[in-house]
């Protein structure tokens, strides 16, 4: 009977802990030394999977990071493999503690600023990328927007500065209510697209008699920031021009008008404080609150320390861990906020059981059990310090330091919504091995294990999970952060190199399709 220390093969993360996680597969039989104790492992466990510390009683709660990620269904001896056959979630009591781990930032002196290569746009802000975007207000002008972006596949041979001509086309813009939720919702998501620092110029079509009519788009926005002239964008209709023909030639038109224009911007040196993170988890595995997210965190703080900015979202994938944002909120105004938002989540998915219907297929797999569970590893990507604001899907992110949107934890429409509003660059967690892009924003993708990391070596840009052999979660957060400011500047991540992102486009629909 083969017989190791306990953290020579599972993680423990806390000593209050009544679980750890296997680092490799622990064979039934495999006796691990834990202090005192001696854990006979009574089942074969997966990499990532929980073995019991503890005896742990049906009803009574499991830890782990310290907190409560779930209740025994059953009995749990010492040695148990815990997952879903015997852990599941319950009615969990948490205390709202408003700031109590709110700690002053220590900024980096003015002198010890870091800089990247940027696109600094007349408004002030800037960009990662430098995209010509054709925007379709509606559905029903999606494949037209697609015919106009394809006459202009290979524009850096003429224009070396600019990065592609993007179509931005998706399902909705009618049947649903006007000005309702999902109209301005979207609204909002177009509008920081089209207003994005990685996007020079830009043309909108529609078909003509749709709900979200274009022109009145460009006119709330333009009410909206009245001290903000710039010219009128481009604007055609189908139905106005005459058909698909006549306006694929009339946009193609335009769009090649835009691209010189597109190209004189060229990259100049600008402040990392200029940076704007969106940070995202998909196909998540028990791994990814240990190396790959809490690494990121690293990086996160480390942004912020530089004046930058960090945003945490995925709203339903925080549940269980919404209180340990609540303790790092800077005032009782931005700890309502998120409140406020937990309050309308449960209100919208009352009767489906939907806040609870979560981990996915592939997260059980990799040993995530509970949504609480994935919660508390999720957190983990906004590092340490103040939360200083919460933002509603797309809204323009106008406050600097660690703050939060409210987004679906569905991974398209999550960075949509970050994306729309401002975020210049993405960090994106993956266990199971997720190949998200998401044009025109550069993403990052980091491997929360070395195994999927070498096996998807070709999509993946950092192997966090070295973590588990030991490296420190400060050195694999300080490659990522030297990362984000080499993509920053212009190298191209993996998901850019295999043309991934256009596809991901995804604006949240909110309520009822009429």
């Amino acid at each position: 009977m083969a017989t190791y220390a306990l953290t020579d093969k599972a993680v423990l993360l806390r000593a209050e802990d009544d679980v750890a996680v296997a680092k490799a597969e622990l064979a039934a039989g495999t006796v691990l030394e834990d202090g005192t104790t001696r854990i006979e492992v009574r089942q074969d466990i997966r990499p990532g999977h929980k073995v019991a510390r503890k005896a742990v009683r049906t009803g009574a709660p499991v830890r782990r990071y310290g907190q409560v990620i779930g209740f025994a269904t059953q009995d749990i001896a010492i040695g148990d493999h815990v997952h879903t056959q015997n852990l599941g979630i319950g009615e969990l009591q948490r205390e709202y503690e408003v700031g109590v781990d709110v700690k002053p930032v220590d900024y980096y002196p003015a002198k010890s600023m870091r800089y990247f290569d940027g696109y600094r746009r007349d408004d002030g802000r800037v960009g990662t990328r430098n995209y010509v975007a054709i925007i379709s207000g509606v559905n029903c002008s999606a494949s037209v927007s697609q015919f106009v972006k394809d006459r202009f596949r290979d524009v850096q041979k003429d224009y070396p500065s600019v990065d592609g001509v993007l179509a931005i086309t998706h399902k909705s813009g009618c049947g649903t209510k006007l000005f309702g939720e999902d109209h301005l919702a979207l609204q909002r998501v177009l509008a920081g697209y089209a207003k994005h620092p990685n996007v020079a110029a830009y043309i909108l079509v529609g078909l003509g008699c749709e709900t979200n009519q274009a022109a009145v788009m460009v006119e709330r926005q333009r009410m909206a920031a009245p001290g903000h002239p710039e010219r009128k964008p481009f604007l055609v209709n189908i139905q106005e021009a005459g058909g698909i023909r006549k306006t694929v030639e009339r946009a193609s038109e335009e769009v090649a008008k835009l691209l010189p224009l597109a190209n004189a911007a060229q990259r100049s040196r600008q402040p990392i404080s200029e940076l704007t993170l969106a940070t995202n988890c998909g196909g998540s595995d028990a791994n990814s609150g240990m190396t790959a997210n809490p690494a990121l965190g690293w990086a996160v703080d480390e942004l912020v320390r530089y004046g930058g900015t960090g945003v945490l979202a995925e709203t339903p994938e925080i549940y269980g861990a919404e209180h340990l944002l609540i303790r790092r909120a800077i005032n009782e105004g931005v700890a309502k906020k998120l409140v406020d938002r937990y309050k309308w989540w449960e209100w919208y998915c009352r009767g489906l059981d939907a806040m609870d219907n979560n981990p996915a297929p592939g997260n059980k797999a990799g040993g995530i059990t509970t949504v609480f569970e994935k919660s508390l590893g999720g957190v983990t990507k906004g590092g340490t310090t103040p939360m200083m604001d919460v933002f509603l899907y797309g809204e323009p992110i106008t406050t600097r330091g660690f703050v939060f949107m409210d987004t679906p934890g569905h991974d398209p429409v999550s960075i949509t919504g970050l994306v729309a509003g401002g975020c210049n660059l993405i960090c994106f967690t993956t266990g199971r091995g997720s190949v998200f892009g998401c044009k025109p924003v550069p993403s990052i993708k980091l491997a929360t294990n070395s195994l999927m990391y070498r096996h998807m070596a070709e999509d993946m840009d950092i192997n966090c999970g070295v973590v588990l052999e030991g490296t420190p979660i400060a050195t694999v957060g300080r490659q990522i952060f030297e990362e984000m400011i080499a993509v920053a500047s212009g190298k191209r991540s993996k998901s850019e190199l295999s043309g991934v992102g256009e596809e991901e486009f995804a604006p949240w629909i909110i309520g009822p399709v009429m």
